[in-house]
């Protein structure tokens, strides 16, 4: 017969459960993880520092990190994300009429 002294408490499972923190699975979050501890990125930001690691090469997103941290001065996370809006090659790749200067309205230049 199971005696009341051989059941915990489940207050004391919960207190001994260890948090495990998971490496990141893919090289660019952790390219992105240590860019938003590095610039101090806001909450509301750190989807998009997630998506230009993804989308971007890593030599590109390293440069851009190094000039912020070399030439920005005030809110270095604003200053990443003007340097990685002007990569010509962020447009889409439907956008090819733009990186040949026309019109992105087929009909009307």
């Amino acid at each position: 017969m199971i005696q009341k002294s051989d059941f915990e408490k489940i207050s004391h499972i919960f207190q001994n459960k260890k948090k495990i923190i998971k490496p990141p699975a893919y090289q660019w979050q952790d390219l992105a993880l240590r860019i938003i501890e590095d610039l101090k990125v806001p909450p509301f930001k750190k989807n998009s520092v997630f998506k230009i690691c993804k989308e971007n090469g890593h030599e590109f997103v390293e440069k851009c990190l190094d000039d912020t941290k070399e030439l920005a001065q005030g809110e270095n996370w604003k200053y990443f994300f003007k340097l990685v809006a002007k990569n010509p090659t962020n447009l889409h790749p439907d956008d090819s009429s733009q990186r040949e200067g026309g019109s992105t309205f087929a009909g009307k230049k």
